[in-house]
């Protein structure tokens, strides 16, 4: 550790970090609120960006301080090369001291510098114990040489560390709530159902079939047509179509014949 951060600063850091990450309930929060504290957080880092693996190889910026970082980023996903893009692919921690003359870069460092004036990058995989299928990566950009010391790499490992597990945590909570949210409209749907056997006869599939048409016949959520049955006694009503112009058209022409 860097004679820049004492143990004690570094605890206060990482606490105060913590504090503000589990305030935020949804994962679009959490991820920007991870990008604000890196650089408020990691000596050297003026831009953040988050970056998450899509399938076959596709890259997305989903998070970012400013709108030069989509820029860079996206000078890499096209080339399919950069600090960010190895950073996700191969798991590690890239630092580009000079992207004008980083050999590990030649297509992309001189474009960053040329487009955004970026000229170092610290970038690194967010890791998810939760959630073993995600595959980011956290980068932070400054327009200055050698802009990160091994302090910064110190600082920024541990700030991912507590980044991915508050994104684990956020998407925990998100999909607790999305099954709830399940659980309740499958319970209205259940009621519907129940109450269509009993007025009509019908059975249960023939039940969620005339809630189904009447959901695609009025184009509303079926979950809110189940709840208007359960709370009304009734199906909608559902809208009818009358004869067009062209129809009439044609009728009194034939009547005319």
């Amino acid at each position: 550790m860097s004679d820049r951060f004492s143990l004690v600063e570094v605890a206060a850091l990482f606490a105060h970090i913590g504090r503000r990450l589990n305030a935020e309930k949804d994962n679009k929060a959490v991820l920007e609120a991870i990008t604000e504290m890196a650089v408020q957080s990691v000596p050297g880092a003026e831009y953040a960006g988050i970056t998450i693996g899509r399938e076959k190889g596709r890259f997305i910026t989903v998070a970012e301080t400013d709108e030069l970082v989509r820029a860079v980023d996206q000078i890499q996903y096209d080339l399919g090369s950069g600090p960010c893009v190895d950073a996700v692919v191969e798991d590690t921690t890239c630092v580009a001291s000079d992207l004008g003359s980083e050999s590990r870069w030649p297509d992309f460092g001189p474009r960053a510098v040329e487009a955004a004036g970026i000229v170092s990058m610290l970038s690194l995989r967010l890791y998810s114990e939760s959630d073993r299928g995600m595959i980011a990566g956290l980068n932070m950009y400054s327009p200055c040489a050698d802009a990160f010391d091994e302090s910064s790499r110190t600082i920024a490992v541990l700030f991912a560390t507590h980044g991915a597990l508050a994104v684990g945590q956020a998407d925990a909570r998100t999909r607790a709530a999305n099954l709830m949210q399940a659980l309740n409209n499958g319970r209205e749907i259940g009621i519907a159902i129940g109450i269509l056997i009993a007025q009509h006869g019908v059975t249960r599939d023939q039940g969620f079939d005339l809630l189904r048409i009447t959901s695609q016949h009025t184009h509303r959520k079926l979950s809110d047509i189940a709840t208007e049955l359960a709370d009304t006694g009734a199906l909608p009503a559902t809208p009818t179509k009358r004869p067009t112009g062209k129809h009439k058209n044609a009728g009194a022409r034939d009547t005319d014949g």
